[in-house]
Parts: structure tokens; C-alpha cells; sequence
């Protein structure tokens, strides 16, 4: 995903986490996802990690592409969303790739809400990642 690339490269820039791809979430035994890409602030990281290789608490930012169909996104849209509102997730960013844009989601009093519906021409921004910055159409473009 590119989205991926261009926050690994603004991290790398900045050394403030890590960038990472489908890993695993362990909320409790029952309680468990595995997101397309999340970031997470070195500080965290250094709590979160379990001896099994997995994340046991929440990263900062959590970004979701969604897959086809309505069972896939309903549940990216909904039951992810509510998991990850409840669990304090800081940022949860949805990928559209058929409409080509991007749902911002941020913690507003102990719930994720949409802040944003980003499109081609906008540009994604957050205050958990200082400087960092892409224009949604890059995502989209197939010659990047």
C-alpha cells in the first residue's frame, strides 16, 4: 500500500516510531485483528510489545483499506471502528480505494469520530504526525 511507504519514509525522516504492515493486535484472548497498516509512537511501542511478537495494546494510528464487498466493509466501517474506538485508538483512517478517498476518524470525548472525508485534490495531515503530509490522489496513482 503506499500509504505504508510514504509514512515509512516520513518516519524514517523523524525516527518518532514505527511504521507497520498487517500486524497482529492482541486486545484479550477473544478480542484480536490485524489491521492493513498502523503506526505507533516509539514510547508505546516499547510497552506494547508482547514476548509472541504482537502488539497487546493500541497503537496511536490505525489504517484500514477496505476490502470488496459489503460484509467486508460494513465490518471495516462498523465493528472495526467501535473495537478500535473502545480500546483508544488515537486515529483510524479509512482507504476507500473505489470511491479514491480517505475517512479520517479522530478521538473526540472517549469515541473515534469523523473529523474528514479526504479526496484526490486534499491533503492527509495529523497532529500525531508532525510534518508529515500526502495528497490522497498519490495513493491512487498508479505511476508513483
Amino acid at each position: 500500500m503506499r500509504l505504508s511507504r510514504f509514512l515509512d519514509e516520513w518516519n524514517e525522516q523523524t525516527g518518532r516510531g514505527t511504521v507497520n504492515a498487517a500486524p497482529g493486535l492482541v486486545f484479550a484472548d477473544d478480542d484480536d485483528v490485524a489491521p492493513d497498516v498502523i503506526w505507533i509512537s516509539a514510547a508505546r511501542r516499547a510497552t506494547a510489545l508482547g514476548a509472541d511478537g504482537k502488539l497487546h495494546a493500541v497503537p496511536e494510528l490505525v489504517i484500514e483499506v477496505l476490502s470488496p464487498g459489503s460484509v467486508n466493509e460494513r465490518r471495516d466501517r462498523e465493528a472495526k471502528r467501535k473495537l478500535y474506538s473502545r480500546r483508544g485508538i488515537h486515529e483510524y483512517w479509512i482507504v476507500d480505494w473505489q470511491r479514491r478517498q480517505v475517512e479520517i476518524y479522530r478521538r473526540e470525548q472517549a469515541a473515534l469520530t469523523l473529523a474528514a472525508t479526504l479526496y484526490a485534490q486534499d491533503t492527509i495531515a495529523s497532529p500525531l504526525l508532525p510534518g508529515f503530509a500526502c495528497t490522497v490522489g498519490r495513493l491512487f496513482d498508479t505511476a508513483a
